[in-house]
């Protein structure tokens, strides 16, 4: 879950770092009474994204005329698919030098990784692509965490700040991080002021989505994520629903096996249309979870794969099969089952189906990217 700048500033604020004193606004007049009496301030759409600037939702305001104008035009943008409906009113900073931080989930390493940079302002995939030399990366083992004594070792020699004050703070966003199930905590830019304090301009924050039950009181300041028709209606049903842009459809049991099929998909050529992971629940919900997928008018063919354990493979098989006899869909479907009642459940789909289940993975990945394609199976 993505959170607005102004929901994920007080986070920082909660463990001493500076930021700009500010007001929340949703109209012109008071954005123009904010900046009155704030002074010279900046003002900025306040949406889960970013790229804020480059699409005009972020302005210089000079007085509380200025900030009317600029919040008029802002609320009239919609920036990556969000209408603008919040401004953050902010006190302009005297910038000295901008920096870059964050704390992010790795998954190279699978724990918390540290990034820094002494140039900020710019997105780190610029940063690291155009200057990788100045780009500190810190991992982090997340039973022990990281101390202020790690974070200034890891530091470069040359600093446009007090590099014990630059090492405390970096230790504070790490505590940020830790304390709210953060999967990223971004400070972009961090700025050295004139009179060399350290403040934070902006704040991107990501909590876990698996974190969003025991966070509530937190999640509720969050902005979910923008789901299309069907994936609101897999939400209402229940089921974990993804929809993409490809054309082969996904029936699989677990995240990990369904993840799996997906990439061995675009591995062989085609393109997943669907996140769909339905295992023993397929028994009940494997016809609604059908529909849901085949309502995507670009699925050309579906590629059910089964891996089974714990979860019997002929009774999530029954349930896929009973769904596809009742609705009768209309483009081919490839099987590859493997498990605990795997012979069964293989039976099961050639007598019922008439259709001979794939021994390998990979062959019935194939056959269906083939037949995305129109090719033969």
């Amino acid at each position: 879950m993505n959170f607005e700048e102004h929901a994920a500033k007080p986070l920082l604020r909660a463990v001493g770092i500076e930021t700009p004193p500010g007001r929340l606004v949703t109209s012109p007049a008071d954005a123009a009474r904010a900046a009155a009496e704030i002074g010279p301030c900046v003002v900025k759409a306040q949406v889960p994204t970013g790229k804020r600037g480059k699409a005009g939702g972020i302005k210089l305001a000079k007085d509380a005329q200025d900030a009317e104008a600029h919040a008029a035009a802002i609320l009239r943008l919609t920036i990556a698919d969000y209408p603008v409906e919040r401004l953050l009113v902010e006190a302009q900073v005297p910038i000295a030098h901008e920096m870059y931080a964050a704390v992010l989930n790795d998954p190279a390493s699978k724990g918390p990784l540290l990034l820094f940079s002494a140039e900020g302002g710019m997105d780190i995939e610029e940063i690291a692509a155009t200057r990788p030399e100045s780009l500190v990366q810190l991992r982090a083992d997340i039973r022990n965490g990281l101390s202020r004594a790690e974070i200034e070792a890891a530091l470069p020699a040359r600093l446009p700040c007090d590099r014990g004050a630059l090492a405390d703070l970096l230790a504070k966003l790490y505590a940020a991080y830790a304390a709210n199930d953060a999967e990223l905590v971004e400070i972009n830019p961090l700025v050295v002021t004139k009179d060399g304090r350290l403040i934070a301009l902006d704040c991107k924050f990501s909590l876990d989505d698996s974190a969003v039950p025991r966070r509530e009181p937190l999640a509720a300041s969050g902005t979910p994520d923008k789901l299309t028709a069907l994936e609101t209606r897999a939400k209402d049903l229940g089921l974990k629903f993804i929809e993409l842009d490809g054309e082969v459809g996904v029936l699989a049991n677990g995240a990990g096996l369904t993840m799996t099929t997906m990439d061995a998909i675009r591995h062989y050529g085609g393109s997943p249309a669907n996140f769909m992971e339905i295992g023993g629940e397929s028994y009940t919900k494997a016809k609604p979870a059908l529909e849901i997928v085949l309502s995507n008018k670009n699925v050309k063919c579906l590629l059910v794969n089964f891996c089974g354990a714990f979860a019997r493979t002929d009774v999530m098989a029954q349930g896929v099969i009973d769904a596809w006899l009742a609705l009768k869909p209309q483009v081919p479907v490839f099987f590859t089952i493997h498990g605990t009642g795997e012979d069964e459940a293989v039976a099961m789909v050639k007598q019922r189906l008439k259709i001979e289940p794939f021994d390998l993975m990979d062959d019935a990945v194939k056959a269906a990217v083939a037949a995305s394609k129109g090719g033969r199976a």
